[in-house]
């Protein structure tokens, strides 16, 4: 597949002797397909054509081939409507993916004539409007896609007596109900199951006994999250976010340490405390129960009122750590508790609370963010994607360039800094130019005095530069002109003086980037260096090799200590989870995603930007 070949499908090529499995999706093959009078003699039992541009009716030819176990004709552009009933030869049939084509409604009732071995049936994006009946003849259906269509009213009770049901996807349609009591999913096989995006309303159901993942987000579920959920053992992901469930969070998640990897509460009316479910060896990889009315301390979050968490440090698999907006309190350093440390983080944000103190030169020598690199699996996004059936993508909003902007998939390699509106004072360590890969930066709104660190000039990949509002003088770094992806900086109301650098980055940013300083002079303000009293530029001391030699060395000599093995974020950023079903033919190595408790309600309509994907 992908190989981009162009024409038809010779008859030839379909009965090759030894040809058992064709993939040929996602080119650009045009005409129809020819197949043999004789249906026998093909040997095709695999056959995946999908995304290509077939003209003319290519169904009927592909109905002869009777060996057949899985068929992919996903998104073919067919300017007509495909008839069920004309798989009804197929009886080895047990694949079918269909997803992105029109389907002849009379052909999905439960009158329709469809392969009876059938255990995966992928409808996405096919238009539906209607539940489609004919799924109550498919009794060794195991997995059911019906995503992304525009099916209203109610979930029939009848699917979840299916004996071997076991994954369910009705993201992003139009359902409102599902059909009979609050027990109804009770007996079902199902362990995945995906009611998010739709318009469901009342209580939620008791989960079904089995379930591994749980996803009901952006729906309009109101009362107590279930107690039975308590009692799934299985259970990995529960992601009821976007909601309007009150009551507390049940104390009995606590018990889920050995089998729970996502929490997502978001943006509901939960009230309380919050249970104890991300202690030392549990595999916990993502919480986020922002936007509630939980109470109390780190533990309890929300409205939180505690000191720096420095026990965090003792995380050696960090990610992303985000308190904004909270009541944090106290320094973000002592010298009895030593660096920070934290190898692998790489988005910190603590902005908007009453943290204070000073920042050693050494603060950042050990992060993550002193390297640009993509995961040792080759992935580039921060995401769930251990499991074999489904893939589950974080998305979080950040502030940069002076925006709020929402990151719809997080890489990687993205670092970014936010200590802004606190009361931090004492200079910005040195040590800030170690962050080779930081994309933004935001100091503003504090009390930093001193220079601003020549070694920023080290940090090639900055796009985003806020030191706004703080006690900085001196002269800016003649460095900064050459960033060549800074497309955003402020350095407004400090004590700075001399010349602005010039550079196509810097002259092109507006003059309230460099309002507020008396003493500065030079494009883009109107104030002329010519002839002007203004000081001449001088540079504070750049640090000298052998320091830079030591901060490394220490650097290497802080290594992976032992602790949890999660990452953790702590966050109040205006995020948004977009939980993605695909199906994958290929194990990836395990990732460790991050935890967010947020503390202030967001403005953002969490039904723009869905993103659907195809059936891999």
């Amino acid at each position: 597949s992908r190989l981009l070949p162009s024409g038809h499908i010779a008859e030839s090529f379909v009965t090759l002797p030894f040809l058992s499995s064709l993939h040929l999706r996602e080119n650009y093959l045009t005409g129809s397909i020819e197949v043999p009078n004789s249906s026998s003699s093909s040997r095709l039992e695999f056959m995946y054509l999908g995304n290509n541009h077939f003209e003319g009716q290519i169904l009927e030819p592909i109905s002869k081939l009777i060996n057949l176990k899985e068929l992919d004709i996903s998104f073919l552009n067919t300017s007509y409507p495909i008839d069920l009933n004309l798989f009804s030869s197929l009886k080895s049939l047990v694949r079918l993916v269909l997803s992105g084509n029109s389907l002849l409604a009379t052909s999905i009732s439960s009158d329709s004539k469809i392969p009876l071995n059938l255990e995966d049936l992928v409808l996405l994006s096919c238009g539906l409007i209607e539940f489609p009946t004919i799924l109550k003849n498919l009794k060794k259906l195991e997995y059911i896609d019906l995503s992304n269509n525009k099916i209203k009213g109610k979930v029939p009770e009848w699917l979840w007596n299916l004996p071997r049901l076991g994954r369910v996807n009705l993201l992003n349609n139009l359902f409102t109900d599902l059909e009979g009591s609050a027990e109804v999913l009770l007996n079902s096989s199902v362990r995945f199951l995906d009611l998010g995006y739709n318009h469901f309303r009342g209580p939620f159901p008791k989960p079904p006994l089995s379930i591994n993942l749980l996803s009901a987000w952006n729906n309009s579920f109101t009362g107590n999250i279930p107690l039975e959920t308590c009692n799934r053992s299985s259970l990995a992901v529960l992601d009821l976010s976007y909601n309007n469930l009150t009551g507390p969070i049940p104390r009995c998640l606590s018990n889920f340490q050995e089998s729970l990897i996502v929490v997502n509460l978001r943006k509901n009316n939960l009230e309380g405390s919050l249970p104890d479910i991300f202690s030392d060896g549990a595999l916990l990889r993502t919480l986020d129960v922002g936007y509630n009315q939980l109470t109390g301390k780190l533990q309890d979050h929300n409205r939180i009122k505690d000191t720096f968490p420095f026990w965090l440090k003792a995380l050696p698999d960090l990610q992303a750590l985000t308190l904004r907006s909270n009541n944090f309190h106290g320094p973000i350093y002592t010298p009895d508790r030593g660096p920070l440390a934290f190898p692998k983080l790489r988005i910190l944000e603590i902005a908007d609370n009453n943290l204070i103190g000073s920042l050693p030169p050494n603060y950042f020598v050990n992060w993550e963010a002193s390297s640009l690199h993509m995961n040792e699996d080759g992935r580039i996004y921060m995401g769930d994607y251990n499991n074999p059936y489904y893939i589950y993508e974080d998305t979080v909003d950040l502030q940069y360039k002076g925006l709020f902007m929402e990151q719809g998939k997080v890489l990687t390699s993205y670092a970014t800094i936010d200590f802004s509106g606190n009361k931090l004072e004492g200079q910005i360590p040195e040590s800030i130019g170690h962050l080779k890969a930081l994309i933004a930066l935001n100091l503003s709104n504090n009390a930093f005095t001193g220079h601003i660190p020549p070694s920023l000039a080290n940090v090639t990949e900055l796009e985003s530069l806020d030191l706004s509002r703080n006690q900085l003088s001196g002269n800016i770094p003649k460095g900064l002109g050459s960033l060549s992806f800074l497309a955003y900086i402020s350095v407004a109301h400090n004590q700075l003086t001399g010349e602005i650098p010039q550079g196509t980055q810097i002259t092109g940013q507006s003059k309230s980037s460099f309002e507020g300083n008396a003493g500065l002079c030079g494009l883009p303000l109107e104030e002329t260096c010519f002839g002007s009293n203004a000081p001449p530029t001088q540079q504070p001391k750049e640090e000298d090799e052998e320091e830079e030699q030591v901060l490394n060395w220490k650097a290497m000599l802080i290594g992976y200590g032992p602790g949890l093995l999660f990452g953790l974020v702590i966050a109040h950023v205006i995020a948004s989870y977009k939980p993605k079903w695909s199906e994958k033919r290929k194990e990836v190595n395990p990732v460790r995603l991050f935890m967010t408790l947020d503390s202030r309600w967001d403005s953002f309509n969490n039904k723009n930007n869905v993103e659907q994907k195809s059936d891999m």
